[in-house]
């Protein structure tokens, strides 16, 4: 007798995560390989951050703060905000995953911008609500093609800013706008994932438009410019009455103490984060004139990775690239995302190009 499985899994396939360097050594025979396909911080972490880790290892036998305190009590004063409307997931993913249980019903509907952050998809479908895939313009969230989209299902609108894969942005301006023409029960949620790479003149202050639009929610997470992407700390910000529904549907003890404690430290050594910001710029800049001599069509970005198209399907720029000992993330058509990396890095994704191409 089969198992009961539900319906809704048929339609879901496995997230795929950038393919690790110990595979690539162990499967090709490599020594050296670099990994410039996941968005990490080439940079790792702050020396607080690693410091804070080893004064917590004596605690691992108890289980964490399921508040999450500490770090609660830090970002608020970061951000300007009251405790209460943070929740924490083990990556924003997580987060993800609780907004669309909190708000989905099966037979709903929840936009999703396409290519964006394919965890979107797999929320929704989780739930047996229906993504409605809404494509993007000139490598950009259409904000007039989603609004376009809304129908009386419409549930949540999910919006990737910088969007992943292509590096864009919508600007303060567009994002204030859209949000003043999408009816009030109506989620919109604002994943600013790179935020630390993206934020300047142009990109939206989300954060400060919390009292003023109920209905959005704020990722963020502590994976890319902070460097802790092994840990899994996210958050998101919202109203009280948002965070307090959500946090019925948190795990017990989902953000461990190392992560926790990690979280803090990092938060509190912003000059680390500057000097990432800065190093990152350059690496983009050198890897757009690099790119330009190669003759590759490639779309200008606001966070630490670069959408380009190379005259290969992405599979096969992906194999080819591989036999180097550089991974890279293939995506669709020819289009392959291209994580920016230290100085050497680059110099070895360049050099590696050249030959393939």
């Amino acid at each position: 007798m089969a198992l009961p499985y539900r319906d809704v899994i048929d339609n879901i396939s496995p997230y795929v995560p950038g393919k690790p360097i110990s595979d690539v050594q162990r499967e090709l025979g490599l020594t050296n390989v670099i990994k410039l396909a996941s968005n990490e911080n080439p940079f790792g972490c702050s020396p607080k951050v690693k410091q804070a880790i080893s004064e917590s290892l004596s605690e691992i036998n108890l289980y964490p703060d399921g508040n999450a305190t500490l770090l609660r009590e830090s970002l608020a004063k970061h951000h300007g905000l009251k405790p209460e409307q943070f929740i924490f997931g083990a990556g924003s993913n997580e987060i993800i995953s609780f907004i669309a249980q909190l708000f989905l019903n099966p037979g709903d509907e929840s936009i999703c911008p396409h290519p964006s952050f394919v965890w979107y998809d797999t929320a929704v479908r989780a739930v047996g609500a229906t993504p409605v895939m809404v494509p993007l313009k000139d490598f950009t969230i259409d904000l007039d093609a989603i609004k376009s989209a809304l129908t009386e299902k419409t549930k949540i609108i999910w919006i990737c800013n910088p969007n992943n894969p292509t590096g864009t942005i919508i600007t303060g301006r567009q994002q204030e706008d859209f949000l003043n023409s999408v009816p009030s029960d109506v989620v919109v949620v604002l994943d600013e994932a790179y935020y630390e790479y993206a934020k300047g003149e142009y990109f939206p202050e989300s954060v400060l438009l919390l009292d003023k639009y109920p209905n959005i929610i704020v990722l963020r997470t502590f994976s890319k410019a902070y460097g802790l992407a092994s840990l899994r700390v996210g958050y998101g910000m919202a109203s009280a009455e948002i965070v307090s529904y959500l946090n019925r549907l948190r795990p017990p003890f989902n953000v461990n103490t190392i992560a926790q404690k990690a979280a803090v430290a990092a938060l509190e050594d912003q000059s680390f984060i500057s000097r990432v910001v800065s190093e990152n710029k350059k690496g983009l800049l050198s890897l757009y004139d690099a790119f330009e001599k190669l003759g590759l069509k490639y779309v200008k970005s606001y966070t630490n990775f670069i959408w380009v198209e190379l005259p290969y399907r992405s599979g096969e720029a992906f194999q080819k690239l591989l036999k180097k000992g550089v991974i890279i993330r293939p995506f669709m058509d020819n289009w392959v995302r291209i994580t920016v990396g230290t100085e050497e890095e680059n110099r070895i994704l360049v050099k590696a190009l050249e030959e393939i191409l």
